[in-house]
């Protein structure tokens, strides 16, 4: 009882830190691993070699992976390219320009994964927004959420979907049928949303004679043959992505495979391609998942579900509506892949005490749109907001902890109540 009290005090003191950004979160992060050494809670085994409480090397080896290719990529052009073709294709309309930011992360993330995708995505927003003079945030912010949502749609679109796909048996095409018509709702709603959520910072239409002239994208491109040797690297990576259920390799061992291939047909130094590596936010995810780690191994997780399964029994209804809900708000303050780790075996009897099993159970899906949700709530709930905060402070850039909080929230909420009429719609009203 008392190392539980100890690890949560710990925790919440290092999430403070993280929020209110009296310190820099790497060192708030380390500083609450520390904390968990000193009271015996985190020893080398249960921070590099356990899976329910340790760096989940498999998100990191992705990420570093990822960072990699792209730092290759910059040295090309194409990032510019790209920033001028949104350029030119908005017309210079702030609105129309996050609409069409949005409608490719959402598009790109079920196919890549979110991080992968803001991964190759932030760099062009960070430059087209450069191009026209319009500030960052807002779109970096879109980004993110977009992403998460757009990546509920598939199975491989979010950490968590594998996650619970693994465990409840469930199916690519599964993913497809329960989870991507809500995925377009709420993609619909979230464009319309944007309007009012960024309506100070989409001001009047960009001139772009005045901002870019006449400049043609292709312009942009300085190494056209390195360009199109990494490109056909990046393809197979997507296909490899795509198919990684199916050839059973890890989407890290993928990422890697791809970098070392980029990495080779390019060139480059590594002085080049390790400058554009996010070192600090690899150092705040490995923080981050011991943190989280600890929580798991005092059993603080593991007894929150526990109760909230005492409490739901067998009704289905209830069960979907805490799952639902109680994801997106303990999410929202836990990174989402450790605590759907430690949630899933707690569901897995919630399931088992009910009347439906695997994809046509409502418990599943609202555990699903629970862990993938809630990762919109704050800067530090989901992978591909830590990374996008990662290159935007490298950028010059900076977005705040609640800068980014204050849209993810409201987002948040608006796509969970619309969740959970989805679930009562289709599994219970309909059934």
């Amino acid at each position: 009882m008392i190392l539980a009290s100890a690890a949560i005090s710990i925790f919440i003191v290092s999430y403070a830190l993280i929020a209110t950004e009296r310190v820099h979160r790497v060192a708030a992060a380390l500083g609450g691993v520390a904390a968990m050494v000193v009271i015996g809670l985190v020893d080398a085994g249960s921070a590099f070699y356990s899976h329910e409480t340790g760096i989940d090397w498999n998100v990191i080896f992705l990420l570093f992976g990822m960072m990699i290719i792209v730092g290759v990529l910059k040295q090309t052009g194409v990032f510019e390219f790209l920033a001028l073709w949104a350029a030119r294709t908005s017309g210079g309309h702030p609105y129309k320009l996050l609409v069409l930011l949005i409608l490719v992360s959402a598009a790109v993330a079920p196919i890549l994964d979110n991080v992968t995708c803001v991964l190759l995505v932030a760099p062009v927003t960070l430059s087209v927004c450069r191009q026209l003079g319009l500030p960052s945030a807002p779109y970096l912010i879109s980004l993110i959420l977009a992403s998460n949502i757009g990546g509920m749609s598939t199975l491989i679109g979010d950490p968590p979907n594998i996650i619970i796909g693994s465990r409840a048996d469930l199916s690519f095409v599964d993913f497809l049928v329960h989870s991507l018509p809500l995925t377009v709702i709420l993609l619909v709603g979230f464009v319309v949303a944007a309007r009012w959520l960024f309506r100070k910072d989409l001001g009047a239409r960009v001139d772009l004679d005045n901002r870019i002239g006449d400049i043609h994208p292709r312009e942009a491109i300085t190494n056209m043959r390195m360009l199109v040797r990494c490109l056909v690297v990046l393809a197979l990576v997507m296909v490899a992505f795509s198919l990684h259920t199916v050839l059973h390799v890890d989407p890290s061992m993928v990422a890697m495979m791809g970098a070392g291939a980029t990495v080779l047909v390019s060139g480059t130094t590594p002085e080049e391609f390790l400058e554009e590596v996010e070192w600090g936010t690899l150092a705040f995810f490995m923080a981050l998942f011991v943190l989280v780690g600890s929580l798991v191994e005092v059993g603080v997780i593991g007894r929150l579900g526990e109760l909230a399964a005492e409490a739901m029994g067998e009704q289905e209804l209830l069960a979907s509506t805490v799952l639902l809900f109680g994801s997106g708000v303990v999410g929202a303050f836990v990174d989402n892949i450790p605590y759907t780790t430690a949630m899933v075996p707690i569901v897995e009897d919630l399931v088992a005490a009910t009347p439906h099993e695997g994809a046509e159970s409502p418990l599943w899906w609202a555990f699903v749109f629970g862990a993938d949700l809630g990762g919109n709530a704050t800067a530090v709930a989901a992978g591909a907001n830590v990374v996008v905060l990662g290159i935007a402070a490298k950028a010059g850039e900076p977005i705040s902890f609640w800068q980014f909080t204050k849209y993810g929230v409201v987002v948040t909420a608006g796509t969970l109540l619309a969740a959970w009429g989805w679930v009562y719609l289709r599994y219970f009203l309909l059934a």
